[in-house]
């Protein structure tokens, strides 16, 4: 089994691979005042929750953009399998072009997503990326990353209007029956859901017209399931296209 591993923001999140079959997801808070032996038990923890060993580990790849967590999952990894894992990062074979101002300074889940993309989906593509920010990545046809539009997320904007204001509450992200709605909470829930779905529809249309083309669009990330359905364009959802860009980058990069 190839472990993927992609250290987010707000989660960590862990896929094992039997080849190109995902067995299983789980995700632990990302949390930079965790120790390594911390991680390492999260992790085996995850494991036995579906029934795998450590000796199952065949190998780990880790995508990450919290810098301060790489050399804690690292040791973890290699305190568990006894092995190094690779790192996303320059060097890196991954098959696809980086076009742009410093290729070294892309984020690892970005070339990710764009590996899965270019060879599960096909180029040219859109990946709508729906987590802590949203960022909207473009490849051309060949597969090579062209750049982002990276704009502030779903929770981290509802968030800001329960801290910024004096009598908007912090409320759940449920679809509201209405865009103009009725209630203190479903007006903050319309606001956030349909008015992140028409950004979103609004950049395509954006993207489109500057790359003179229509691009197919892949969203991913853990809000993307609940904003894709309100958005107006055709858009896939694979929500874990990192982890799966992760997996063919492991076995690119296998000596």
């Amino acid at each position: 089994m190839i472990l993927a591993i992609d250290i987010g923001n707000t989660d960590i999140t862990l896929g094992g691979f039997e080849a190109e079959e995902l067995k299983f997801v789980s995700r632990l808070f990302a949390d930079c005042k965790r120790t390594d032996d911390e991680y390492a038990v999260g992790i085996l923890n995850a494991l036995g929750l579906y029934g795998i060993g450590r000796e199952e580990v065949e190998g780990v790849i880790i995508a990450s953009v919290v810098p301060s967590l790489n050399a804690v999952l690292k040791n973890a990894v290699k305190f568990l399998f006894d092995k190094d894992a690779l790192l996303v990062g320059p060097g890196i074979k991954s098959g696809i072009g980086i076009r742009c101002d410093i290729p070294s300074s892309v984020g690892a889940d970005l070339i990710a997503a764009s590996v899965a993309a270019h060879y599960i989906y096909g180029s040219p593509a859109l990946i709508v990326d729906i987590g802590t920010a949203t960022k909207m990545t473009a490849t051309d046809k060949s597969g090579a990353f062209i750049g982002t539009s990276i704009i502030p997320g779903v929770v981290m904007g509802l968030n800001a209007l329960a801290k910024e204001t004096a009598q908007l509450p912090q409320v759940s992200l449920e679809v509201p029956s209405s865009v103009i709605a009725k209630n203190t909470a479903d007006c903050m829930r319309s606001g956030v859901l349909f008015g992140n779905a028409c950004l979103i529809d609004g950049m395509i249309d954006r993207i489109n017209e500057e790359q003179k083309t229509e691009l197919k669009v892949i969203a991913t990330g853990a809000m993307a399931s609940l904003i894709v359905q309100l958005c107006k364009h055709n858009i896939t959802t694979d929500e874990n296209l990192v982890l799966k860009g992760l997996n063919i980058l492991y076995r690119k990069n296998r000596i």
